[in-house]
């Protein structure tokens, strides 16, 4: 197949979940024997063609619309402040990108495609206009909504995108049963919904091929001796993430469990709160944090260095941090209420378990799951060994891209 596909991050410019998943399954769609070009925002300083494994990455030339676009666009995204070159750039990238594909590559280059991924909101505009000039297929990736990530006070304009984006497209990708559950309260058409997990590279995140040295390096860093339990977080330091119940859970892990600390990895809104948070509790010393976006490799390391992670998210539609740890043989304590794909990634009991699913607005329930695995090291470990088998059987990327072409050939052929 031919296919066009539309995604804001894209490397080397990844920032979250979205880029991951991007550029793992269209290195496996090129693989597959399929020809991928992917449309992607240019922060300004990167080429605007080229071959990245196998893959064709276009990103047209920004010139910034921020001071025009004030005075066009609806109330409520003039109140994101300085946020308003972003959606400037967003809306830009996607005209540029749609016309890219449209005018360069099908009636200058003479080339033809087969069906059009679009990827959320910030690449819908893009598919919209790309499926009727052309007249191809367009699937829709829905990887979250703005209704779930901003617990019901995001944008309007962007809610509506969203809705538009589902109307149009032939066929509705999202990332857990739960998601699905999500679309179809907010008024998505169900015939239209498929579900199709997300994944994770098995061989990168492969415990035996982290040294025993950069274990000790990585724990000694953050003062963490042998005989201490190191407990693991890594991702946006936002309210939707738990982090901040993940804090206050710490007292009632330590009560038990004096010889722990917490690492916390990331960058987000709630930073100067968190190491609040940890100053009132008189807690510092017990908690970690590391304030920046960190290598993959960096990241692995983290995840072989640690006894548990913990992701108490009250929203999240699918979770590749709790595949990660799994993948890394390691047990996981996640949220497990409302909309959360960790329902579905991680088992909480039986022969097969893989982690313990908590309450994550309770921060003594956040505790218990997290002092059950420590009550019990040997436990965890052989939770950690479960999650690695059911990440291999399930959760790998080439599982993931030949579930998601056969839905792609499918609404190709009609």
């Amino acid at each position: 197949m031919d296919i066009a596909y539309f995604v804001w991050e894209y490397p080397p410019r990844l920032v979250g979940g979205l880029g991951t998943y991007a550029t793992e399954i269209t290195r496996q769609f090129v693989k597959m024997g399929h020809n991928v070009s992917v449309f992607t925002l240019n922060p300004g300083n990167l080429k605007t063609r080229e071959l990245i494994a196998g893959v064709e990455v276009h990103r047209p030339m920004l010139v910034d619309l921020s001071d025009i676009i004030f005075d066009v666009v609806a109330e409520d995204i003039k109140r994101w402040g300085p946020g308003i070159k972003f959606f400037a750039d967003i809306f830009l990238y996607n005209l540029l990108s749609a016309s890219k594909l449209v005018n360069d590559l099908v009636k200058g280059e003479r080339r033809s495609f087969d069906i059009i991924s679009a990827h959320d909101w910030l690449s819908i505009i893009s598919g919209i206009v790309s499926k009727k000039e052309l007249n191809i297929p367009m699937v829709f990736h829905i990887h979250s909504t703005e209704q779930g990530r901003t617990m019901g006070n995001g944008s309007k304009v962007v809610m509506e995108l969203e809705k538009k984006g589902g109307l149009h497209a032939d066929v509705i990708i999202t990332v857990s049963n739960s998601m699905k559950k999500e679309l179809t309260d907010l008024g998505y058409p169900a015939e239209k919904i498929r579900v199709v997990w997300n994944g994770v590279d098995a061989n990168k995140y492969d415990p035996s091929k982290v040294p025993e040295e950069k274990i000790r390096e990585i724990r000694a860093k953050y003062g963490i001796g042998d005989d201490d339990f190191m407990i693991f977080f890594i991702g946006r330091l936002a309210r939707v993430k738990g982090v901040d119940k993940l804090i206050q859970a710490m007292p009632y892990v330590l009560e038990k469990h004096p010889n722990t600390k917490l690492v916390i990895v990331g960058l987000g809104d709630l930073k100067n709160k968190l190491i609040e948070q940890a100053k009132v509790l008189g807690i510092t010393d017990k908690v970690k944090f590391r304030f920046e976006f960190i290598s993959e490799d960096e990241r692995i390391a983290h995840y072989a260095a640690c006894d548990v992670a913990v992701f108490p998210s009250l929203y999240e539609p699918f979770g590749i941090v709790a595949l990660e740890a799994m993948s890394m043989a390691r047990p996981v304590v996640v949220g497990a209420r409302g909309i959360c794909g960790f329902k579905e990634s991680v088992v909480p009991a039986g022969p097969e378990q893989t982690g313990i699913h908590v309450n994550p607005y309770d921060p003594r329930d956040i505790a218990w799951g997290i002092n059950c695995i420590l009550d019990d090291p040997e436990k965890g470990k052989w939770m950690g060994e479960n999650g690695r088998r059911r990440v291999l059987k399930e959760f790998t990327w080439e599982k993931i891209a030949e579930k998601t072409i056969k839905i792609y050939e499918e609404v190709a052929s009609k």
